[in-house]
């Protein structure tokens, strides 16, 4: 068995998330998602066909994005989980959504945890 870490770090959306009248519009979400990726063995071949493509990680947080708003980033956070936690390969996946613009002086974000019942 092989495990690995496979990152999707800083993506950027913009996005309505939040439950206050001044979150109506979108706001500017970071998001970043770990995720141990397990193969049956050590990887035999430099073939993207050998591991998992982190591509639908990223498209499917842009349509979460464009498609539908959030009230709270918890909810966001294990919407997220989910996508990453359909691909049989990913084991245990960590996510953090940042909202960066709340306040002048910090952002205020939620990070989760989610592993995979075996």
């Amino acid at each position: 068995m092989a495990e690995f870490t496979t990152i999707l770090d800083g993506l950027e959306v913009m996005m309505r998330l939040g439950i206050y009248p001044h979150e109506v519009a979108p706001q500017r979400v970071v998001v970043s998602v770990e995720m141990t990726v397990v193969y049956p063995g050590p990887l035999g071949e430099d073939a993207i066909g050998e591991v998992l493509d982190y591509d639908f990680v990223r498209a499917g947080i842009l349509a979460m994005a464009a498609e539908r708003p959030f009230a709270l980033q918890e909810t966001l956070c294990e919407a997220i989980a989910a996508l990453c936690l359909g691909d049989a390969r990913v084991r245990r996946v960590e996510v953090e959504t940042m909202k960066t613009d709340i306040y002048p002086d910090a952002a205020i974000g939620c990070r989760i945890v989610r592993e995979r019942v075996i």
